[in-house]
């Protein structure tokens, strides 16, 4: 079966040497793909900027910004499973092609909505068989990722509690929740999650 996994941040360009981000490392993301890979998983892994290495045997695309990233999962469908693990930015500032020079007030940047790429592929006239996306949240987890999972029309939300800053970490806490439940996967390494994600993909496959 064909997976596609997103993860990273985007880098929204304010000028050529400034930038809109987030704190995203991917490691969860990676150790999603790696995961899948080592299950038998044929993997494409669309990677915003990060530090991390690529993987053995998985088919590795690296963007900047949230419209490239949405351009690349487009033409890695069809897929049977796409995982949107991506923390990408919700807006992105209009560039200026020359650096904003300091002296002259406050700079105006005006921002405009990046598009949804969980959304956009949720209703995709190639839509896969499962559709997984992320929730990254503070406070009203269960919630806000519930709301989500609406919205965006996916089938699976795992909601991430980045309350205590598990940006960069090896550790994290999410929580699986589905149209009939919700399961609280307690803190454990990434890779485990990652492990926990493929054995319920693999369930839900049977």
């Amino acid at each position: 079966m064909k997976v596609v996994v997103t993860a990273g941040p985007t880098h929204e360009p304010i000028d050529p040497v400034r930038l809109i981000g987030n704190r995203s490392s991917g490691k969860q993301g990676y150790a999603i793909a790696k995961a899948l890979q080592e299950a038998g998983y044929n993997v494409s892994l669309i990677s915003g900027p990060t530090c991390l290495k690529d993987i053995n045997a998985v088919k590795m695309t690296r963007i900047e910004t949230a419209k490239q990233m949405l351009i690349e999962v487009q033409n890695a469908l069809p897929a049977d499973i796409i995982i949107c693990w991506a923390a990408v930015a919700d807006w992105a500032p209009e560039y200026s092609p020359q650096k904003i020079k300091k002296g002259s007030g406050d700079p105006q940047i005006t921002f405009t909505e990046n598009p949804d790429i969980l959304k956009t592929i949720s209703n995709h006239k190639q839509r896969p068989k499962l559709v997984i996306g992320f929730a990254a949240e503070t406070q009203n987890l269960i919630e806000n990722a519930t709301a989500k999972l609406h919205k965006k029309s996916c089938d699976w939300i795992l909601a991430n509690d980045v309350s205590e800053n598990v940006f960069g970490t090896d550790e994290n806490h999410v929580y699986l929740i589905t149209k009939s439940k919700q399961e609280d996967w307690r803190a454990m390494s990434k890779a485990e999650i990652a492990q926990k994600l493929v054995a319920e993909i693999k369930d839900y496959f049977k």
